[in-house]
C-alpha cells in the first residue's frame, strides 16, 4: 500500500509518518511526504532514513499536479492545516480520484461541510473518514464505548485534559496549530444541548471534576470542536434518545494563562485584519511568526515537557432498565516510544485510523470515526502504542462515575 501524507512534514504528520513505518504497521510499502516546501519534507525523509519514504514538492492548490500524486497512490492524508484554506480543495479531489481520504479534522464547520457529502461518497464507492487524530479522533471512539454500554442514551459528556509537570517553559510553545488554539479560545461552539445544537460563548461552561493523580482537581471549559457536531447525530447514539453531548477542554495551566492574556490582548480577533505602519497584517499571521521566531531563538531555554492527558467520556442513561452512570477514558503519559512526536496522541490515534481501513470493511461514504471503528481494535492498537484504555463497571443511583479498569482497581471518584 502507498500512502500519500499531504502537509506531511508539519508536526502532527511528521509523527503519523513515524507510525506508519513502525513494526506496528504490516501494510504498508511506501509513504510519501509531500509538503509545499521540498526542503522539511527531505529532512524529515533523511532523519527517519526508511527505504519506504519519498519527499516531493507539491502545491495543493495546483490540480493538476495533486491529481497526479493521487493517481499513484492507494490513500491520502491530508494534513494540511485546516486554516490554510485548502481542506474541501483535497476533499473533493480524493473523490473525483477515487481514493480513500482521512483528516485531522475541520473545526467542526468544515467537516459539517464534508459530512453533506456523504451521499456523493457513496455513490462514488470511495470512503473517507474525518476527524480520525486525538481530538477529534481517539476522543470520539470513548464516546462510541459509552454509547455501545447504554441501551438509553440521556448525555454524554465529554472531557480532554493535558497537564505539563515538566518545569514551566519561558518559551510560549503552542501544543498544536496556532489557528486552530486561538479559534478554540476566541469562537463561540456548538454543544448538542436539550436535544439540539445550541451556540454558546467562547470560554464559557466551566466545570471543575476531580480527577485521579496525576491530574486532580481540574476546570474545564466549553471550546469550538467538531465532536458535538457528529457524535449526537450518529447511528446507535442518536437512537438511543440523547438528549445532551458536550466537549471541554483543560489545557495546561501556564500556556492557558497566556492564551487568555492573548485574546484580552486583542488576539481574539484573529484573522481579522489590522493596519500596522501602513501594512495590512492578520493579527494571527503576525503573532504565528514572532511566536515562531522566538522558539528559533530560544529553542535551548524550552524545558523537556511532560504531558499527561486524558481523554474522558462520561455517560448517563439506562441499562436493562436502570440508571446508569458510566465512563471511558485512555490516558497518555510520557514514554521514550514517544521520542520525535510533537502531538503523539493525535499523530498516532490517525496512523491506528489508517492501519484499520488498510484492512478493510468500511463502508464507502463519508464518516466521522464513531460511525465506522469498533471500539476493540481501536483500542488494542492504542494499548501497543502504551496508551491505557480504562473501563468502569456501571454505576446506578446516585452514585457518581468513577475510572476503573475492571481489576478491583479504583482510583478517585469523579462528580456527576
Amino acid at each position: 500500500m502507498r500512502i500519500l501524507v499531504l502537509g506531511g512534514a508539519g508536526a502532527m504528520a511528521s509523527g503519523t509518518v513515524r507510525d506508519l513505518i513502525s513494526p506496528l504497521q504490516d501494510q504498508i510499502t511506501q509513504v510519501v511526504v509531500a509538503d509545499r516546501l521540498l526542503g522539511p519534507a527531505q529532512a524529515l525523509v533523511q532523519t527517519l532514513g526508511d527505504p519506504r519514504l519519498s519527499a516531493v514538492e507539491v502545491d495543493v492548490a495546483d490540480s493538476l499536479a495533486l491529481a497526479a500524486l493521487l493517481a499513484d497512490c492507494d490513500l491520502c492524508i491530508n494534513a494540511v492545516p485546516t486554516f490554510a484554506g485548502q481542506q474541501m480543495v483535497i476533499f473533493d479531489a480524493c473523490r473525483q480520484a477515487g481514493k480513500p481520504y482521512v483528516d485531522y479534522g475541520g473545526m467542526g464547520v468544515l467537516t459539517v461541510e464534508q459530512k453533506k457529502h456523504h451521499a456523493a461518497w457513496a455513490r462514488a464507492g470511495v470512503t473517507a473518514v474525518l476527524g480520525l487524530g486525538a481530538d477529534p479522533g481517539i476522543s470520539n471512539m470513548v464516546c462510541r464505548a459509552v454509547a455501545d454500554r447504554l441501551d438509553e442514551i440521556d448525555r454524554i459528556n465529554l472531557f480532554w485534559v493535558a497537564k505539563n509537570f515538566g518545569a514551566p517553559s519561558p518559551v510560549l510553545v503552542p501544543p498544536y496549530s496556532l489557528a486552530t488554539l486561538l479559534a478554540e479560545y476566541a469562537n463561540p461552539s456548538q454543544q448538542f444541548l436539550d436535544g439540539r445544537l445550541q451556540q454558546v460563548g467562547p470560554r464559557s461552561g466551566h466545570e471543575t471534576l476531580i480527577l485521579p493523580e496525576p491530574w486532580g482537581r481540574t476546570e474545564f471549559m466549553y471550546t469550538q470542536h467538531s465532536e458535538p457536531l457528529t457524535v449526537p447525530f450518529s447511528e446507535g447514539i442518536h437512537d438511543k434518545g440523547i438528549r445532551e453531548f458536550t466537549w471541554k477542554l483543560h489545557l495546561p495551566e501556564h500556556e492557558h494563562k497566556a492564551w487568555l492574556a492573548l485574546c484580552s490582548a486583542g488576539f481574539d480577533d484573529y484573522d481579522e485584519p489590522i493596519d500596522v505602519k501602513g501594512q495590512t497584517v492578520k493579527p494571527l499571521d503576525l503573532l504565528d511568526a514572532l511566536i515562531r521566531r522566538n522558539i528559533e531563538r530560544r529553542g535551548d531555554q524550552i524545558p523537556a515537557s511532560e504531558i499527561h492527558e486524558l481523554h474522558l467520556a462520561v455517560g448517563e442513561g439506562k441499562i436493562a432498565g436502570q440508571t446508569s452512570r458510566i465512563n471511558c477514558a485512555v490516558i497518555g503519559k510520557p514514554n521514550p516510544a514517544y521520542d520525535g512526536y510533537n502531538d503523539p496522541a493525535t499523530s498516532i490515534g490517525l496512523a491506528i485510523g489508517v492501519q484499520l481501513m488498510l484492512r478493510g470493511g468500511i463502508r464507502p461514504g463519508v464518516w466521522a470515526p464513531e460511525e465506522c471503528f469498533e471500539t476493540a481494535p481501536f483500542f488494542a492498537e492504542l494499548r501497543r502504542r502504551h496508551f491505557a484504555v480504562l473501563d468502569d463497571l456501571p454505576l446506578g443511583g446516585a452514585h457518581a462515575p468513577r475510572i476503573g479498569q475492571g481489576t478491583g482497581q479504583i482510583v478517585q471518584e469523579i462528580p456527576a
